[in-house]
């Protein structure tokens, strides 16, 4: 499957997010994205520092929150390999593999858990395909 249909049908097509990307682990490019929807350079790097646990720029994003697509979320919990933000009643969940980074945006008509099961399911997947 291609990245692109990874995005479209496993994310999207869940119904529980309505626009994704995938990255690379390294924060350096996108490897699929719902149109409409960018994750800017700066972000990228950004999302990749905060899962890599690096301590200056997880308290940074606690304090400032983090942003996605230009808009700012409220970094409501970072887990492991997951983190989630919050802006209103809509949010983001991010979920990083062995070499991807999924990002998930959910609605303010989608579920939160929803969305962090379809992400975290999605995420367990690629791991077990080696990704």
């Amino acid at each position: 499957m291609s990245w692109q249909a990874y995005v479209d049908t496993s994310l999207v097509g869940s119904g529980h997010v309505d626009k994704g990307a995938i990255i690379s682990v390294a924060g350096d490019s996108v490897w699929a994205t719902s149109s409409g929807f960018t994750v800017q350079p700066a972000e990228m790097k950004n999302i990749v520092d905060i899962l890599n646990a690096q301590a200056d720029v997880v308290s940074k994003a606690q304090a400032d929150g983090i942003h996605i697509d230009g808009e700012r979320y409220v970094l409501a919990r970072i887990d492991g390999r997951s983190l989630y933000g919050r802006k209103g009643r809509t949010g983001i969940c991010i979920a990083k593999t062995k070499q991807a980074v999924i990002v998930a945006h959910h609605g303010e008509a989608q579920v939160a858990g929803n969305a962090t099961q379809t992400v975290e399911t999605l995420a367990d997947y690629l791991i077990k395909a080696g990704y």
